[in-house]
């Protein structure tokens, strides 16, 4: 037994078996318009997207809605982290005061189901480390990284800060070196690599030459780094995915600005080299949520259902059975429509009055409705659940969808 054992293992060893892990990598390169990605020279971006493909994305949840999202950097950052906007997620600007960690981020996810894998944060800012992902935080579980490089910018006699800010290209250098360093040698399953430079540069200088240089200097970042993961797939026949996004856009008026819900501040983009994007991807104006249950895919890491859920996010690659949910009350009635992606297939419409599972409990769910997913809507009377407040799952075969109801009273 014993010798038939080892010839199987020989046999796996031989056929690379173990050595062809599948690896993500995702970066975001701070406050880059999608107009600026597309009308400056990016050939290392596009040389990645060659591989898979560039879209055009947004970031600021619903405008005028309920999950209507601050387009400031920690809060799209973390809504990246845990696949839901700011109504959830709770991280409304950059001093992260209360973040609601019943929210996981994808670490946190991956961390619970493959906790022999490796980890890796490279970052500008050390807040997104220690308060985003929580790291060694009770509420997180005490979530550990395999290794984590940031905290630059509180080195003042390394990297002396100065008006020009030329200290923060030196940090993202810096980080991006050790990225690259770190990915060669060890090859970590799950990263993160987070640059500022071009955020400092669009508030001081706005759309005009030092802008464009910053995305210039960091478009050759990213071929380093593209770089490193040829080197890992040629070398040890590992499956790498990189995702490449902004965190917000820029004002329209001098592109020094950010925050509100214009359209070139909302308006980001998403460059990868994913195989089998699908038209979401392509014609679906995706948004920054969207990356996360995407690299889970990639990754097999089957998120809890109950988690699911409450992720707004939709996979980029693969198949998919409906985007783009709504849900109007009217009358005593919930108007819940959807986009089908596909033909075949139901639709289950799950509803609950509470919202216990951002304290950290579980709702209740009553199936309602199950209809064909290609109906792209259903109707479903409530009027035996009273309530100024619904909270809508749309459950098909491949993916789910939620909805906020807030009924407003009658004046």
């Amino acid at each position: 037994m014993k010798k038939y054992q080892l010839a199987l293992l020989l046999m796996a060893i031989g056929s690379g078996v173990f050595a062809q892990g599948k690896k993500a990598l995702f970066v975001i390169v701070d406050g880059i318009a999608a107009d600026v990605i597309e009308s400056q020279p990016t050939p290392f971006l596009k040389t990645i997207a060659k591989a898979g493909g560039y879209t055009r994305a947004h970031v600021g949840g619903e405008k005028g809605g309920y999950s209507q999202t601050p387009t400031i950097s920690a809060v799209g950052y973390n809504s990246l982290l845990t696949g839901t906007w700011v109504n959830k997620h709770n991280v409304w600007d950059n001093d992260i005061k209360a973040p609601n960690y019943n929210y996981w981020t994808i670490f946190r996810f991956f961390n619970q189901r493959f906790p022999q894998k490796k980890t890796a944060v490279f970052s500008s800012w050390l807040d997104n480390r220690t308060k985003l992902v929580g790291e060694q935080l009770p509420v997180t579980g005490n979530l550990t990284l395999t290794h984590h490089f940031d905290g630059l910018e509180l080195d003042t006699a390394q990297y002396p800060h100065d008006k020009k800010r030329d200290f923060m290209h030196q940090i993202d250098e810096a980080v991006v070196n050790n990225a690259v360093d770190y990915i060669k040698k060890e090859a970590p399953d799950l990263s993160w690599v987070y640059l500022e430079y071009t955020d400092d540069m669009g508030h001081g200088y706005g759309d005009g030459p030092e802008y464009f240089r910053a995305v210039d200097l960091m478009d050759k970042q990213m071929g380093r780094l593209w770089e490193a993961i040829q080197y890992r797939q040629k070398q040890f026949k590992e499956e790498w995915v990189i995702y490449i996004t902004t965190d917000h856009g820029r004002d329209a008026k001098t592109g020094k600005g950010h925050g509100g819900q214009s359209d070139r501040e909302r308006s980001t983009w998403i460059v990868t080299n994913a195989k089998g994007l699908n038209e979401y991807f392509k014609t679906g104006n995706p948004g920054i949520v969207d990356i996360m249950p995407s690299m889970a895919r990639f990754l097999g890491l089957q998120i809890p259902r109950t988690q699911l859920l409450e992720v707004d996010g939709i996979p980029l690659t693969g198949t998919i059975s409906a985007t783009d949910a709504n849900a109007v009350f009217d009358n005593g009635k919930l108007e819940v429509t959807w986009k089908a992606a596909g033909p075949k297939g139901n639709a289950k419409i799950w509803v609950t009055t509470t919202n216990a599972f951002k304290e950290g409990k579980e709702d209740k769910y009553q199936l309602l409705a199950t209809v064909p997913v290609a109906a792209q809507k259903a109707t479903i009377d409530v009027s035996a659940l009273p309530s100024d407040f619904y909270k809508i799952v749309i459950e098909a075969n491949h993916n789910t969808l939620n909805r906020w109801v807030v009924v407003k009273p009658k004046k």
